[in-house]
């Protein structure tokens, strides 16, 4: 694994992991030396170096990487950290070699070639991977097959080992300090969403959808608020449906000891062109309103009594 890190006055640059077939790093964290607002913001899902290998062993790279990844949205979250003084982390590796979003033991085990565990067990660990879309995506629905080839259990291994191990280390250790300096910290866990289709009787489809794993991962007031601050703003908004969050949330969601969780969704559709493909005139509005849905939060955040308060509180 590689890990460097630069500091100055103004703040700090860590780049980790690494991408096995490119032996580049797997994800950049930004941080001001101190924090301005009690946020972290979270890409995990906007990476685009592909090794080769990878493209060719893909059936239509150009297709599925447009359909797994959270297309650009890491170019939104840089702009709304430098204009929040937000931490932000983003990974690099792209989604189709590793999602970031799963268990480490969500693994559809008919992909890989070479030892696997005995016996595999079918449970909510791996449930994602059944359905596709587990650790490594197998299938795209409407698509089939992403792959022309299995992976080896080696280069599984070394995906988890450059990509997925390091950079939950370094959200882990970004969120404790951020908490250890406001007494509560909270993680924005930024993706971006295909537009929705209406169901029956449904006339407008929510552009945001904020994921709390069904209240375990937040504050309650937090998610209202943030609800309540989109619609005001003039946005169709849904609370965990269809998305209410996975690994990242289940995993740094820890309101006990103070830090929580909260996944949003943007609709490509707000920021992206018509193809879906390119940024629009219209990403700059979604940067201003993401930056201000920070701010807000990370102003509610820092007034919140620390855990030392609530322990008092509670004697």
């Amino acid at each position: 694994m590689t890990t460097s890190k630069g500091e100055s006055v103004r703040g700090r640059i860590e780049r980790g992991g690494v991408i096995p077939g490119l032996e580049s790093t797997s994800f950049t964290l930004s941080a001001p030396a101190t924090s301005p607002v009690p946020v972290v913001i979270a890409v995990p899902h906007g990476g685009r170096d592909y090794p080769d290998q990878v493209l060719r062993a893909m059936r239509d790279p150009e297709f599925a990487s447009l359909r797994l990844e959270d297309r650009l949205i890491d170019e939104i979250g840089v702009e709304v950290a430098r204009l929040t003084g937000a931490a932000l982390i983003k990974a690099h590796a792209p989604r189709a070699m590793l999602d970031l979003n799963r268990s480490r033991d969500d693994v559809d085990w008919d992909m890989i070639k070479g030892a696997r565990p005995h016996p595999i067990r079918h449970s909510q660990a791996n449930r994602r991977a059944r359905s596709g879309l587990g650790l490594v995506p197998r299938r795209l629905p409407g698509f089939g097959e992403i792959w022309r080839q299995s992976l080896t259990r080696e280069e599984l291994d070394a995906r988890i080992d450059g990509i997925h191990q390091p950079y939950h280390a370094a959200l882990g250790r970004e969120l404790a300090k951020v908490r250890d300096q406001w007494g509560q910290a909270l993680l924005l866990d930024l993706h971006s969403m295909p537009p929705l289709k209406p169901s029956s009787g449904e006339s407008q489809m929510p552009k945001f959808v904020l994921g709390d794993r069904f209240g375990t991962s937040c504050d309650a007031d937090l998610v209202g608020h943030a609800y309540r601050y989109l619609e005001e703003k003039g946005h169709v908004v849904s609370h965990n449906r269809p998305y209410a969050g996975g690994y990242i949330l289940d995993t740094h969601g820890a309101t006990r000891n103070g830090v929580h969780a909260v996944q949003v969704e943007v609709c490509r559709s707000t920021y992206l062109d018509a193809r879906l493909e390119q940024l629009s005139p219209k990403a700059g509005m979604i940067v201003r309103l993401i930056a201000g849905l920070v701010q807000e939060l990370g102003a509610l955040v820092a007034r919140m009594p620390t855990r030392g308060e609530l322990r008092n509180a509670a004697e």
